[in-house]
């Protein structure tokens, strides 16, 4: 691995705040971050890839700036009800109902799917991945001390959060910026309706009926937990009553992380999370992605291009580049055009990595260092930096990496030598590039099977076709291997290779 030295300034957009803020750990150098991961009820989708791939960028530069993170993402596989709310059926029993199947065969189908999909995107595994049915006693211990603390009720076997008694000390929806007045003068047409005091009241703990196929014993009877609980057991069993970030998707934020925070001070009497990250949502086309829409995009489906509103299949690392290319907390509109543009970006950028790694320093003693043309170099190392320090800019640092390998290209060919950098500036640019591109990114060459081996034997015989003059040869290969979608590049004195762009 490569390590390069970086006195960072990192500033996060902290959604509690609405504001950026330096980045200061708790406890430096030591990160804790906890982001709400999948429920396994189905393939993932797009509305998945983001949130990976966001916060596998984010645990990457904070280890890249030598932070030591543990990064935790659970696996929800009990207590999601349809509609995210506290009625209804279990997302997951109501998929194993419909296949026939144990909760526990959907649950761990569709994990393993998950992980099989993350690890084509080139996400990295998370320190700690805890599912929910695993912390059933952390979780029954956090009801109970809610209890202890008055801010929770038990009815017929269920225990709720009362959001009201809470508010009277505390602020509910501070984080969301929603009004506790407006969201009780809102839910008065459900009253009468429900078991619980207040509408907006959540649950902590459900009673479970008979029939219901995911059940636990608890004080207040056979039951299971809530859909908000799990996150609060599982980030403060492994980071701590209070830790440094929390990411999720936008669509999280209410009230799922707002309940959490609620949780938190409840049993905790603090937030727990310093720093709160939400990534933006995706639409297709310009239209929010919805299956009754029909434009519910499985990644799978992308990989292979077997979806209707697919021009063509779209690699892993053309849909993890595009991602990339948008800033986090921005919407990002998925389509065919914005996907080809992608694509063509993705391998210009892996052909200048292709050519990073294969130029060694080389000066002619003649030449001397052109400042200007360091400096310029220094300036777009920095930029890139100050792109990520700034809230992991991703857009504008692709946009510096682009710049970098304009100068790459051009001691590629010839037109500019690398003496004029000097050696040390050379072998920054070599090196940064390379860093931010593999380790900081995520991005990783994408071979077809054989190729290597195939392409040595084709450009040989292209090589000997053209000392032989048989153009028709030199035609057919250069064809054959257009077909690969690889181009043949004649230089001055060898020649090479490039992927199609």
């Amino acid at each position: 691995m490569i390590t390069m030295k970086h006195k960072s300034q990192l500033k996060i957009y902290n959604t509690l705040s609405r504001t950026k803020e330096i980045f200061e750990p708790l406890s430096p150098p030591f990160v804790g971050m906890y982001v709400c991961g999948p429920t396994v009820y189905g393939d993932a989708h797009l509305g998945h890839g983001r949130p990976a791939i966001t916060f596998d960028t984010v645990y990457r530069y904070l280890t890249h700036l030598g932070m030591k993170v543990r990064y935790v993402r659970n696996i929800t596989d009990v207590g999601h009800l349809q509609g995210d709310a506290d009625e209804g059926e279990d997302k997951i029993a109501k998929k194993a109902k419909l296949e026939q199947l144990e909760p526990m065969e959907v649950a761990q189908q569709y994990t393993d799917s998950y992980h099989r999909d993350m690890l084509a995107l080139n996400t990295i595994k998370p320190s700690i991945e805890p599912r929910a049915t695993g912390h059933i006693p952390e979780q029954i211990a956090l009801v109970q001390g809610i209890l202890k603390e008055g801010l929770a009720y038990e009815v017929n076997g269920s225990v709720y959060f009362d959001v009201l008694k809470y508010n009277e000390t505390r602020q509910y929806g501070k984080l969301s910026g929603r009004v506790l007045e407006e969201l009780v003068s809102g839910s008065r047409d459900l009253d009468g309706q429900s078991e619980k005091r207040n509408a907006v009241d959540f649950a902590l703990w459900k009673n479970a009926a008979p029939e219901h196929l995911m059940k636990w014993d608890s004080p207040w009877g056979t039951g299971f937990p809530g859909w908000h609980l799990e996150c609060t057991a599982m980030s403060s069993k492994y980071l701590g009553k209070q830790f440094d970030i929390h990411g999720g998707g936008m669509d999280l934020m209410f009230p799922h992380h707002e309940c959490e925070i609620a949780q938190g001070n409840a049993c905790n009497h603090q937030d727990p999370a310093k720093y709160w990250m939400h990534n933006n949502m995706i639409t297709i086309n310009g239209q929010k992605m919805g299956k009754s829409l029909g434009n519910f995009i499985t990644l799978q489906e992308l990989f292979t291009g077997k979806h209707d509103l697919l021009g063509q299949a779209y690699s892993p690392m053309t849909i993890r580049y595009f991602i990339l290319t948008a800033h986090y907390r921005s919407t990002l509109d998925f389509s065919n055009d914005a996907l080809r543009a992608a694509q063509k970006g993705y391998k210009k950028i892996i052909n200048g990595l292709r050519i990073a790694k294969g130029l060694v320093f080389e000066a002619d003693n003649d030449v001397e260092v052109d400042e200007k043309q360091a400096q310029q170099v220094e300036q777009i190392i920095a930029n890139a930096y100050r792109a990520m320090d700034d809230d992991f800019n991703t857009a504008q640092a692709i946009g510096h990496l682009f710049n970098i390998l304009k100068k790459i290209n051009s001691i590629y060919t010839g037109q500019l030598n690398a003496g004029q950098l000097g050696k040390e500036v050379f072998e920054k640019m070599i090196d940064t590039f390379v860093v931010f591109v593999e380790e900081i990114l995520g991005l990783q060459e994408e071979k077809p099977d054989h190729q290597e081996g195939l392409l040595e034997v084709l450009l040989k015989l292209y090589t000997d076709a053209k000392l032989a003059k048989n153009y028709g040869k030199v035609d057919e290969i250069r064809s054959a291997l257009k077909t690969m979608g690889i181009i043949v590049k004649d230089m001055k004195d060898k020649i090479d290779w490039a992927y199609e762009e």
